[in-house]
């Protein structure tokens, strides 16, 4: 049995694609050249006499035999193994973005890219398998995305950067397909090893599982973000950001944002966003330092989280339960290969 609790989606496909027509369209000729040249006095031309009428064609006796049944009418039809009810089951508050041309496979749901990915955690759904591990599992190539878009193996080689999971492989432990399916390239974005994917950024995967314990139900959405940063010499904004890969295709995101959704399963909900810096952060940075206002994030990501709750009702996460990560004694620093690097 698949694990049946992430979600990944991705958009931008249809912006750039509105972003490119939109060039083109200024590109053009504001004057366009008439096609309809204006029409001309013709010479007239004798008109014949109409033709006799055909004789009629003897008529063929109908076969005989059974009526071949009606054809089936046309309906549209999701991709292969698309469960378009079952994403509402992960997102039962509302999608971050447009669902529409969705990809699926049996662990989670995607489009190309995950510039957003959704988990609904529990109690029940972290219990882990017999004999799953995350040793057992190795990166892959998506095969469901087409390879003009697909990330491979080879571009994260010697990259620097960490293969760094959106959606962790402790969150899918049920069954080793199910963690077999995090590793995915669909599911991975560069992140610094040292110092972030491996220590506090796992530490915060970590703090989202135990939210478990307290709360019903705990829905994570978790993204990359590209942010501007102002330059000491002009005073101005820029968005800069590092490309990685042969040729350079996948970019390196500057932030990662995740917005938390805890239920105790009688409507009493709270809510939190943070982002963090894809670098290295101190392990003794409270986690406080990094949140932020839901808005900020929906206004950097273009997404809407959680549009069908009322927003006031929600009650402020780290006012509902304390907001901290919690060092774990075996800690990933200086253990790299726990963290299978790229390198």
């Amino acid at each position: 049995m698949v694990v049946r609790n992430v979600a990944i989606f991705t958009g931008g496909a249809v912006l750039g694609a509105v972003a490119m027509s939109t060039y083109f369209k200024s590109k053009q000729d504001t004057k366009p050249v008439t096609l309809i040249t204006p029409p001309t006095q013709a010479p007239a031309v004798p008109v014949p006499a109409p033709a006799p009428a055909p004789a009629p064609l003897p008529q063929v006796p109908a076969k005989t035999g059974p009526t071949p049944p009606p054809a089936p009418p046309v309906t549209a039809r999701p991709p292969p193994g698309t469960s378009v009810g079952y994403a509402h089951k992960i997102m039962p508050h509302g999608f971050p973005g447009p669902v529409n041309d969705v990809f699926a496979r049996e662990g989670y749901r995607q489009l190309r890219h995950p510039n957003w990915v959704a988990e609904h955690l529990t109690a029940d759904s972290l219990k882990a398998g017999d004999g799953v591990g995350r040793g057992n599992s190795q990166f892959m190539e998506d095969p469901t995305v087409p390879d003009l878009y697909k990330a491979k193996l080879a571009d994260y080689f010697r990259s620097g950067y960490d293969r760094g999971h959106m959606v962790p492989a402790a969150d899918c432990k049920s069954t080793q397909s199910s963690m077999d399916e995090t590793f995915y390239l669909s599911n991975i974005a560069p992140q610094v090893g040292t110092g972030f994917n491996r220590d506090y950024w796992a530490h915060f995967e970590n703090f989202c599982r135990t939210l478990t314990k307290k709360y019903s139900n705990v829905y994570v959405i978790t993204g990359p973000l590209y942010l501007p940063y102002q330059d000491p010499v002009d005073q101005k904004y820029y968005v800069k950001h590092e490309v990685i890969g042969n040729p350079p295709n996948i970019a390196v995101p500057t932030h990662f944002y995740k917005v938390i959704l805890t239920d105790r399963g009688n409507g009493d909900m709270s809510m939190g966003a943070f982002v963090l810096p894809n670098n290295t952060i101190q392990n003794g940075v409270p986690l406080t330092a990094f949140q932020v206002p839901i808005e900020a994030v929906e206004k950097a990501s273009g997404l809407r989280f959680f549009e069908k709750l009322e927003r006031r009702a929600l009650k402020n996460l780290c006012k509902d339960t304390e907001c901290k990560v919690v060092i774990h004694p075996k800690s990933l620093k200086g253990n790299e290969k726990l963290a299978l690097p790229a390198q």
